[in-house]
């Protein structure tokens, strides 16, 4: 049995990935017993919904990966060749890391451009796992303006703060996912709209500054991800990594990780390049682009 359970993840994951296989294999030795993997294995060879094809006619993306032996570019094909709406995207990549997060960009390509954007309301009601964008802002110099301004004054400017952030979040299809007063955390079905949320509301605060009106300023950081979802709230790497992001940025500042940049391709966004980034309890350094919303 672990002779053909790591045979078997060798064949899925690619022969040179000697420890994603490793990880799969101890995974499906875990979750079935030899036999019954025997007969689920025998099951699937009588499995064929071909004829059923071409009844789908919802918008449909099917991945494939070149030279892969078995989720191969002539199996995706030949699924394309018998749906009436769908979109073939063929990924490379020499590790399966790599082949993970250009599946990841290819599904929110095709999410964003290839389906109607949802309603406000349906977003906290819709199951995570899928591609989403988080973004966290934090009001700059929070606790020197409460002590500055008193608790009913400081409380006026927070509540002012709270009704632009909150406007913004409606008008791009964003999700509340909860505040501090000081501090978002929101959540976007598309990169393109949290981008585009993200320099609305500088934009808004530098209108409201102005004006000659006590200054808000706040730091937005973002990152693309796939969070984990329990009562309401979101979790994972994707969460910590964007809030990591947003206490590095500046003040004024917009700072995204490397995959909402590529997310962003052909969008108009300007980028400006913040170079790699260490961020507490990440192994692996990201890169951070700066998004110009100023010019």
């Amino acid at each position: 049995w672990r002779h053909i359970s790591e045979s078997i993840s060798r064949l899925v994951m690619g022969w040179d990935e000697e420890e994603a296989s490793r990880v799969v294999s101890n995974l499906l030795r875990d979750s079935i017993e030899l036999d019954r993997f025997r007969e689920y294995w025998a099951a699937c060879t009588k499995w064929d919904v071909t004829e059923l094809l071409p009844r789908v006619t919802t918008p449909t993306l099917i991945t494939g990966y070149k030279g892969h032996p078995v989720f191969g570019e002539e199996n995706a094909r030949q699924i394309a060749g018998v749906m009436p709406d769908c979109r073939v995207e063929l990924i490379e990549g020499a590790t399966s890391q790599e082949r993970g997060l250009k599946h990841n960009l290819a599904v929110g390509r095709f999410l964003r451009l290839g389906m109607p954007r949802p309603e406000p309301q349906q977003l906290s009601e819709q199951a995570t796992g899928g591609l989403r964008a988080i973004l966290f802002t934090d009001l700059v110099g929070h606790t020197e303006m409460m002590q500055r301004l008193g608790d009913e004054r400081g409380r006026e400017l927070l509540r002012e703060h709270e009704r632009i952030t909150r406007k913004l979040i409606r008008e791009h299809d964003g999700n509340e996912v909860k505040t501090d007063g000081d501090s978002f955390m929101i959540s976007f079905a598309s990169v393109t709209s949290a981008v585009e949320c993200a320099i609305a509301l500088q934009r808004a605060l530098a209108a409201h500054n102005a004006t000659g009106a006590e200054p808000l300023v706040v730091r937005v950081g973002l990152n693309a991800g796939e969070p984990i979802e329990e009562d309401g709230d979101l979790f994972g790497s994707t969460v910590i990594l964007a809030a990591r992001i947003a206490a590095k940025a500046e003040a004024g500042e917009i700072l995204v990780a490397n995959a909402v940049r590529e997310l962003s391709t052909g969008k108009g966004f300007l980028f400006a390049d913040r170079g790699d980034f260490a961020a507490k309890g990440f192994e692996e350094p990201v890169r951070l682009y700066e998004v110009r919303w100023r010019d």
